[in-house]
């Protein structure tokens, strides 16, 4: 390795691979360029930020335990030290993953997704529509107060808000139509 001291106190190191490390005259920050591009920055308050050249993406991890992955896509990733994670994606979509298994997705146009460990699922509309997903039924409640609930077995049964139940049985014959 090669040694070099600036007259600004800066010290740069090179190393036989092509490696150089750059350290900050208060000898706070430090900057290494990796032979394959990538460059680490290690930063007075104690963030590394790690540039991956191939990937073109960049790693930010923090004194706290927080880490940033930002992709070249403008995707960005959170990693919280409790476990939970955040991915905002291009277009605006924000999904968060927690560390009990719970997920839930925020869109651009107002529906939100969220998912039981169990693998419940129930999604509001935007327009205020709710579907409720489960192994044993897939519910679908409309703004105007009507619920139609489609049963693993393939029964539907639709309740309106005026009190009339209409139920089908799993070839789509109706079997009840009280009003």
């Amino acid at each position: 390795k090669v040694e070099e001291v600036l007259r600004d106190g800066r010290r740069i190191i090179t190393f036989r691979n092509g490696t150089k490390k750059e350290i900050s005259a208060d000898k706070r920050m430090a900057t290494i360029s990796f032979f394959n591009g990538d460059v680490k920055k290690i930063m007075p308050d104690q963030r590394v930020i790690y540039y991956y050249a191939d990937a073109q993406t960049t790693h930010t991890a923090y004194p706290d335990g927080l880490e940033v992955l930002q992709f070249p896509n403008s995707q960005i990733e959170r990693h919280y030290p409790d476990g939970t994670q955040e991915i905002v994606f291009p277009d605006q979509t924000v999904k968060r993953l927690y560390s009990d298994g719970f997920k839930e997705t925020f869109f651009p146009d107002g529906t939100v997704v969220k998912v039981e460990k169990n693998g419940d699922k129930i999604v509001v509309f935007s327009n205020g529509q709710k579907e409720v997903h489960t192994a044993q039924f897939k519910r679908r409640e409309y703004s105007d107060g009507t619920v139609k609930t489609v049963y693993c077995n393939g029964r539907q049964e639709t309740k309106y808000p005026n009190g009339r139940v209409r139920i089908k049985d799993e070839e789509g014959n109706i079997i009840l139509d009280k009003k």
